[in-house]
């Protein structure tokens, strides 16, 4: 049974010199939870990572796993808690040794067969079984980066932190890497934070997404719930195109809209636009159009004659 809970994380303040990097970072969450940090290169994914993994000093935050504190620099002479397993950007391997050589140094040897079986299993989650003998030197960065999630799963550990664990690997293998991997964290009930700035690829995974901007917390919320409520640019700006529409003109509220919830309409409405470009995007095109001078960016079936003027609606009521 899932324990309410068994993460919690309290950061009053952390800097580097005098170079603030976080300030009033506080949420909990329950086993098996996966969560997506989402923030902007430079704004604290790593360094809350290393922070809840014991790498840096934090003498005005505290960790706590299963209401115990997680010790940090200033307590142990190495770093790491032996439940957590970090894997962040910078991994590292035993280049003159093999797959599955590197993935075994992590696993207890008084049973070779069963740490074959476990090797094996891996490789699979990973979906390098067919390089299991292969040297690593001989791996790309993209393989280097799947045997390094091997290594962390090996012991099994009871939560996982991943810095950016897709960034090497190329777009084909990346999304069945991704399902397998996330699949098997979630049947062995392992609690993972994933750092991230795609939030696309957040959505697919994540039972919750932390965003960070401004150095603190400004959402943590399912979702589902986080993509149909973007406040923000800083927010919707994660999601590519997106549009800023004043208040008064389709809502009390300023909005700020991505492409699909907005559509041509033959009603009259206080959003004319003016046709600019488009773009072919496989399903659909992404069209382009200014209103007011600002660019306004909505879908549609086929491409529309740059120049034309148009109304646009709300989707199903977002507003």
């Amino acid at each position: 049974m899932a324990t309410s809970n068994v993460l919690e994380v309290h950061i009053k303040h952390f800097a580097y010199q005098e170079d603030v990097v976080l300030r009033e970072v506080n949420f909990s969450l329950d086993q098996g939870t996966h969560l997506a940090i989402l923030g902007e290169s430079g704004g604290g994914k790593s360094t809350l990572l290393h922070i809840i993994y014991g790498l840096l000093p934090t003498p005005q935050g505290r960790i706590f796993w299963l209401g115990r504190e997680v010790p940090g620099t200033e307590s142990q002479l190495i770093p790491g808690a032996p439940f957590m397993k970090l894997v962040d950007q910078e991994f590292t391997l035993m280049p003159m040794t093999t797959v599955a050589e590197n993935i075994a140094a992590d696993l207890p040897r008084f049973d070779l067969k069963e740490s074959d079986r476990r090797v094996n299993e891996l490789l699979e989650v990973v979906g390098l079984t067919a390089m299991k003998h292969t040297k690593a030197r001989l791996l790309s960065g993209g393989q280097r980066q799947r045997i390094a999630l091997a290594k962390a799963l090996a012991t099994e550990p009871e939560i996982l932190l991943l810095d950016e664990p897709f960034s090497q690997i190329d777009l084909p293998r990346r999304a069945d890497l991704r399902q397998t991997l996330f699949a098997y964290l979630k049947e062995k009930g392992i609690t993972c934070l994933t750092a991230t700035h795609d939030a696309y690829e957040a959505l697919g995974y994540a039972d919750k997404i932390a965003v960070l901007g401004g150095h603190t917390l400004l959402r943590f919320e399912a979702p589902k719930i986080l993509f149909q409520s973007l406040d923000s640019a800083y927010l919707a700006g994660f999601f590519g195109a997106f549009s800023k529409i004043p208040k008064g003109v389709l809502s009390p509220k300023q909005l700020y809209l991505l492409p699909h919830q907005l559509k041509l309409t033959r009603l009259k409405t206080a959003l004319c636009v003016e046709i600019q470009n488009n773009v072919f995007q496989g399903t659909h095109y992404l069209v382009s159009s200014t209103f007011c001078g600002d660019t306004i960016y909505f879908i549609y079936h086929k491409p529309l004659k740059p120049g034309r003027t148009c109304y646009l609606a709300l989707l199903n009521n977002i507003a």
